[in-house]
């Protein structure tokens, strides 16, 4: 079968249409979407009646079955619920609140904040996204290599240390030895039967860092472990990104109100707080030393 880069089947778009060629009843539609669709009866979500749906699965499995394209099981769902309460906030110890508050004492909307804050998420916050990446290419390899685990992780490690390059995931800057939200969020994933061979190849993977840093202090953190369980359980790099997103947005919409009721207008850094160079140049003679003639 045909693939396309969108992911979607050659079965669901044998041949999309030209934008300069005018539908008809036998062409396709540019859109192809199996996650949702509208008729006067119902709205259906994976082909399930929204209607069956609302009161008897939870958001969270709800979620689940949007992004996996299945129902997922009372564990999963269990999981899935952890997943969006596990980054509810960080204060104003995470840059995009800073931002979000920023952003609407001059544009005091909900949606301008929640805009600001997303933007925030990325390689050294809130995303768990290269993480998920690094365990599922080096999950791959692990299991394409017939290798023991330690032993590969062990190597892993050695070509990441001479290359300089560092391992997402790890470290705190409070945390040594137990990162206790990390701690939390395995022990509900093994009570709940999501905690698998993903999890175990980067448990390896930080048992060896630990070893070759000498470092045995080091913690997995949070974002690291959410990242392991989201691989075990099916989600892509990306998809990871969004859940850690969707889990942020009460505690943003909690400081977006606070700074919107507050009163304030216009935040800036306070001049108290910022170095300037403060360094006095001739325009003049600079301009004319490099061809532009400008009256003294």
């Amino acid at each position: 079968m045909q693939h396309h880069p969108s992911g979607v089947s050659a079965q669901l778009w044998p041949n999309v249409r030209s934008r300069n060629r005018p539908m008809t009843k036998s062409t396709p539609s540019h859109w192809v979407s199996a996650v949702s669709d509208i008729t006067p009866e119902d709205i259906f979500i994976r082909g399930y009646p929204m209607q069956q749906l609302i009161g008897r699965l939870p958001f969270s499995a709800i979620a689940f079955l949007l992004i996996r394209d299945r129902i997922p099981t009372p564990g999963e769902a269990r999981m899935m619920d952890v997943i969006l309460s596990s980054i509810l906030d960080y204060a104003l110890q995470k840059s995009g609140t800073v931002a979000a508050r920023v952003i609407v004492s001059v544009n005091p909307r909900m949606t301008a904040g929640l805009s600001a804050a997303m933007l925030g998420a990325g390689e050294y916050a809130v995303s768990p996204e290269d993480t998920g990446r690094f365990i599922s290419d080096g999950l791959a390899t692990w299991k394409g290599s017939g290798i023991p685990v330690e032993e590969h992780a062990t190597g892993l490690v050695a070509e990441l240390r001479a290359a300089k390059r560092r391992v997402p995931g790890f470290g705190h800057p409070v945390f040594r030895g137990t990162d206790p939200r990390a701690e939390r969020l395995r022990v509900i994933a093994i009570e709940n039967g999501v905690w698998g061979e993903a999890n175990e190849w980067y448990a390896a993977v930080h048992r060896a860092f630990q070893a070759a840093a000498n470092k045995p202090d080091l913690v997995m953190n949070d974002v690291g472990m959410l990242a392991g369980i989201m691989t075990q359980m099916g989600f892509t790099p990306a998809e990871m990104t969004g859940l850690a997103l969707l889990s942020t947005f009460p505690g943003l919409v909690a400081h977006i109100s606070e700074e919107l009721q507050s009163g304030a207008i216009n935040r800036i850094i306070p001049d108290d707080q910022v170095t300037y160079a403060r360094v006095r140049r001739d325009i003049a003679a600079d301009a004319a030393a490099v061809g532009w003639p400008l009256d003294k």
